[in-house]
């Protein structure tokens, strides 16, 4: 009767995922996606803490203590400009645990299975952990590019690819071995040789990509999580956690897709650690002229004007100058100056960072534009105000067929 009404419960909270990701995408319905999310995940804890009996409640009771604490305690410490790096660690979380629950699955008698069913068992497991450990090193990676531990230069070792090749190529004959090995010994060697295997290679196809790709790699950790879960739902036989994984794994992807897109780049370079990309340098001259000013010009320009873009860029979250863009916005619109916002896809280190922060600093939803809906209007703007922007306004991106950023959409300032 237990295990029926945590089934039920699963499923509920399956539903409330769904309808979580459904209110995230857009800003206005996002509170809301959130609370489906939360209550989602708060269901779920609830319905394995139902089906938990004896030592192993108590152990369960014991680690979500923990990891509640910690969580709370990162959630009102870390700063909105810290959240990439928070959201790396998490992803790493989820990659661990994958391996970790692959590894005490095979450790684990399965004596109620044999013949195929043992041989898809031992694959799950098998991929689980390659999954959770290729997710796990490339996140801690991820994590230290974003903090400014490890440069953000592209590791670029001679042959790069066939290594990467070669590596899988190992994996994949391990992972015969492991499903054939006629004794435990022989395929426990075998599993913790891939995980080694595959956190290098983790290692190796986050060090490869560049700092100004980071957010496309924060995207695709994001999916990679989601089938380590995924593979950790079929090894538990958890409808939840397959379904859930599978949620996060495809939204993952497409977003990755959507933001190679917007940054002109190839999804498939960029997840393979720049496969096929050529390095090319700006050999064009600096030109223009700048032209200096004060703080008094710049608000008579704003306040004598008709209509007002403000363009954020990360300088903006860094600065944590959201909460006075804000009131420059109240008091413009208070002079009768038609004020809109308008965001790159890339203009933070994660999707949705400026968006976010806006809606941090009470900037109505209705005013803030992606870069589709409003850059045919600049032409048409008296004042553009770019506040802590740099390539997303590049000109250079058009223009200089040999710049870095060649190619990728900008708004056009």
């Amino acid at each position: 009767m237990l295990n029926g009404m945590g089934n039920i419960a699963y499923l509920w909270a399956s539903a409330l995922f769904i309808l979580s990701l459904r209110g995230l995408g857009h800003p206005a319905t996002a509170r809301r996606g959130n609370v489906y999310g939360v209550t989602g995940m708060l269901l779920a804890v609830l319905a394995t803490l139902l089906t938990a009996q004896g030592a192993a409640l108590q152990i369960v009771l014991v680690a979500s203590c923990i990891g509640a604490g910690v969580g709370a305690l990162l959630a009102r410490r870390v700063q909105m400009t810290q959240m990439p790096q928070l959201v790396a660690v998490l992803h790493s979380f989820v990659g661990l645990a994958a391996v970790l629950i692959g590894f005490t699955n095979f450790s684990t008698p399965a004596a109620q299975l044999g013949g195929a069913e043992l041989i898809v068992h031992g694959a799950e497991i098998y991929l689980g952990i390659f999954i959770g450990a290729l997710t796990f090193a490339g996140s801690i990676v991820a994590f230290l590019k974003l903090q400014g531990t490890v440069s953000g230069k592209p590791l670029v070792l001679p042959g790069r690819h066939l290594l990467n090749l070669f590596v899988l190529a190992i994996c994949l004959a391990l992972g015969y071995g492991f499903l054939t090995a006629a004794s435990s010994e022989h395929g426990i060697r075998a599993l913790l040789a891939m995980t080694v295997l595959a956190a290098l290679l983790g290692v190796h196809l986050v060090m490869a990509i560049g700092g100004a790709d980071m957010p496309v790699v924060v995207s695709m950790l994001n999916s990679y999580s989601g089938w380590a879960a995924a593979a950790t739902g079929f090894m538990l036989s958890n409808d939840l956690l397959i379904m859930t994984g599978a949620l996060v794994g495809s939204s993952g992807a497409i977003l990755s897709y959507i933001m190679c897109r917007a940054m002109n780049r190839s999804f498939v370079s960029v997840i393979l650690g720049g496969f096929g990309a050529t390095s090319t340098e700006s050999a064009s001259d600096i030109g223009g002229q700048v032209v200096s000013t004060t703080v008094e010009e710049v608000g008579t320009i704003l306040r004598d004007a008709a209509e007002v873009i403000i363009v954020p860029g990360y300088g903006m979250a860094v600065a944590q100058a959201q909460a006075t863009i804000s009131e420059i916005t109240r008091q413009l619109k208070g002079h009768g100056v038609w004020v809109r916002f308008g965001i790159h896809p890339v203009a933070g280190r994660l999707p949705g960072h400026m968006n976010v922060l806006l809606a941090e600093a009470k900037v109505p939803y209705e005013i803030v534009l992606e870069m589709d809906e409003i850059n045919d209007d600049f032409a048409n703007t008296d004042v553009v105000l770019v506040v802590g922007a740099n390539d997303i306004v590049n000109p250079g991106a058009l223009e200089d067929p040999g710049s870095p950023i060649a190619g990728m959409p900008v708004l056009e300032v």
